[in-house]
């Protein structure tokens, strides 16, 4: 069967059929939650497996390949589906199982570890800067002419992609097209990883000591000697070791952004058994054949048997330059078809194994999700999550051989919910270690809070491409400052207010604004149905803020006694807001009492201390200045500097009204004094510009 004629299919938990771009796949009964399913690549009625009124899930999610640190584009994947298992959890209320992975045995890891350690035994070889050099030189040369190679391959697809299809029917393009779009991008990769090569070559040339040679060719070194040493590399707990430290800086940097553990953690390593056992029942189906000590899965038998192969992403089924990276060995002659992939990896030197009835060897890529999965949760899961990079070949391998695995049970929809996160890109192009131009999670963390991160996320769609760009970054620091002013102008307003005595007689704008609130729930609500619009819901609770600001505004203009803003109504609307962002991750404050919880929280002893302390040095400052009838503007001076630096330090902002009555609100330090230094920045700079027209007048 050829990519151009698969039809896209998917069948509802009730059992009744969908084929992709029928109208029939968005009818749902009104209030019905829709999510974006990757089977379809369309929004379609979401029902628990267990029953339309069934609050259990069960969600298995991709978890990291712990061979590196992570990245912001993980902290997309994963943050992202943390937001989407927080309203499933929190606001819908379902009951969710929450398994995860984590990849300690993987080429990935056994490469980077055999290197690394390769690496560092070089080091402390006794070699010349010129013996260091002149490896070093060899090392890039080979990366180009082989990395030179893969692009003109690239293009060399794309050409054919392009003439194909040209010439296909109009009920063909649509799918050829995407494949043509996606080689396209390929491409782009392709050439910066070339690019990166030839910058590295040019440095190298000026470099003329060892440390500055590392410092430019470090991974190319490391590569050439894996290539020439690699063999020779067998202490099974070097790759151990490799895997336990990422694994656990990557458990580290998600609890620093707030995401919420698994209720089951899954490693390879501990599943060996289950996996050996999995691939063995695959084999006794038929549809899996041993080759020289290997398994691997047969597609031309599944296939035979009744069933699509390349589900997620058909136009990239048989391309080496669409497999998602880390699809090692996809070209060999053990292979009866180049669609196959292996199961099980007869051992090779230089890597770990465990025993098998094949032989000694290792997990294949995807088998191990498949049978972890299937060993917590079975042959039927509700959803399934993980980057749109794994698409194909990952996700698409892992269905086939849980179909294969359950076929005696009438098997072919393992998953009945497959989501994928989009991309995180920069510059243009995804952003991947591969292509070296990543940002560290502990590297964004220094620029930005982890509330930050997460409201950066929270204002993107979960299933689109975004752009980690400064367009998306002001956005999200716009965003932050309205909600805490928010927080704040509320805080003040009811602060000091007798709830007993004053006036609690509603006016016309007490119910508009009740009316408004009452809007944006059901809003929020329809946002939330509508495969999890996080973009829109904050959207629509800007609108909110907004509302409610033009109300504070009006009743501070109006100052009267007998329509004073009233604090229950500002409290409810506080609580709303906070309970979304809450739900969100973005803050972590009990609804009852709202707000940014770090900028709005009481004052500790130490902190309280700290107010005395500002308030007594300014006490006394003021009574020396009128034991001495000092000029009334050093009084103002003072008055200033208690504004500007002590309260500051204390994280008080106090703004001065136009009644002479100023206003406290609380906020970070650090957020106070960055703004204080860009307004004289900006002070500065206008007072160069006056200067400087003034001194082009004399001329």
């Amino acid at each position: 069967m050829s990519k151009a004629s698969i039809v896209r299919e998917w069948t509802r938990p009730d059992g009744s059929k969908c084929v992709g771009g029928s109208e029939d796949n968005a009818k749902a009964p009104p209030g019905s939650l829709m999510l974006y399913n990757s089977l379809l690549d369309e929004k379609v009625p979401f029902v628990p497996a267990s029953g339309p009124g069934s609050k259990s899930l069960s969600w298995y999610t991709c978890g990291p390949t712990v061979y590196d640190v992570s990245h912001m584009g993980h902290a997309r994947n994963y943050v992202t589906f943390d937001i989407i298992r927080r309203v499933l959890e929190d606001y819908f209320g379902y009951n969710i199982l929450y398994v995860m992975n984590v990849t300690d045995v993987d080429d990935k890891i056994i490469i980077r570890a055999r290197r690394n350690y390769l690496l560092a035994k070089y080091k402390e070889g006794k070699h010349t800067d010129a013996e260091v050099k002149a490896f070093a030189e060899k090392a890039v040369q080979n990366s180009f002419a082989k990395q030179r190679a893969k692009l003109a391959e690239a293009e060399a697809l794309v050409v054919a992609a392009k003439e194909e299809q040209e010439a296909a029917a109009a009920d063909k393009k649509g799918v050829l097209q995407r494949q043509l779009n996606e080689l396209e991008g390929a491409i782009k990769h392709e050439a910066h990883k070339l690019s990166q090569i030839q910058t590295a070559l040019r440095a190298l040339g000026q470099a003329g000591d060892s440390a500055t040679i590392y410092a430019v060719a470090s991974d190319f070194v490391a590569e050439e000697l894996d290539r020439e040493q690699g063999k020779s590399v067998t202490d099974s707990s070097i790759f151990r070791a490799h895997a336990a430290k990422y694994e656990a800086e990557f458990t580290q940097d998600m609890d620093s952004l707030g995401v919420r553990r698994p209720d089951v953690l899954t490693r390879v390593s501990e599943y060996m058994d289950e996996i050996v056992d999995y691939v063995k029942k695959i084999v006794d189906n038929g549809m899996a054949y041993k080759s020289n000590g290997s398994v691997y899965f047969d597609t031309t038998n599944f296939r035979a048997c009744g069933h699509n192969y390349g589900k997620l992403k058909p136009w990239a089924v048989g391309s080496s330059a669409l497999a998602a990276e880390g699809e090692s060995n996809f070209e060999t002659s053990e292979k009866r078809s180049n669609t196959d992939f292996a199961l099980w990896k007869a051992s090779k030197p230089g890597e770990p194994f465990w025993e098998s009835p094949w032989g000694q060897g290792r997990p294949g890529w995807h088998i191990e999700c498949s049978a972890m999965a299937s060993t917590l949760i079975g042959s039927r899961m509700d959803i399934h999550t993980g980057g749109d990079d794994l698409r194909f070949p990952h996700h698409d391998n892992e269905l086939a051989q849980a179909e294969a695995f359950y076929y005696n049970e009438g098997c072919h929809q393992w998953v009945n919910y497959f989501l994928h996160s989009g991309h995180l890109e920069i510059e243009g192009l995804k952003m991947s270690k591969s292509l070296k131009n990543f940002i560290t999670i502990r590297e964004a963390l220094k620029s930005f809070s982890a509330r930050q991160l997460r409201l950066l996320f929270v204002l993107q769609s979960w299933n689109k491409s975004m752009v980690y760009g400064e367009a998306s970054r002001a956005e999200m620091k716009a965003r932050e400052a309205q909600l805490k002013n928010f927080f704040q102008n509320i805080e003040v307003a009811v602060r000091g207010v007798d709830e007993i005595t004053s006036c609690a007689k509603w006016q016309a704008e007490e119910r508009d604004l009740s009316q408004k609130l009452q809007a944006v729930q059901n809003q929020v609500h329809e946002h939330l149905l509508d495969n999890l619009n996080t973009a829109a819901v904050m959207d629509t609770l800007s609108e909110l803020i907004k509302s409610t600001n033009i109300y504070l505004s009006k009743k501070r203009e109006s100052a009267s006694a007998a329509a004073p803003a009233q604090p229950f109504l500002l409290r409810k609307v506080a609580s709303y807001v906070t309970r979304m962002l809450s739900m969100f991750g973005i803050v972590d404050a009990s609804w009852d009492k709202p707000g940014f919880a770090d900028a709005a929280g009481g004052a500790g002893d130490a902190k309280g201390a700290g107010y005395l302390d500002a308030f007594a040095a300014f006490r006394d400052e003021v009574r020396s200045l009128a034991r001495t009838k000092a000029d009334p503007k050093e009084t103002m001076t003072a008055c200033d500097r208690v504004r500007d630096v002590a309260l500051v330090k204390l994280g008080v902002r106090l703004e001065d009204r136009p009644d002479c009555k100023a206003i406290w609100k609380l906020d970070d330090p650090a957020v106070i004094k960055a703004e204080q230094q860009e307004r004289a920045k900006t002070a500065s700079a206008a007072r160069s510009f006056i200067h400087g027209g003034v001194q082009s007048t004399e001329y």
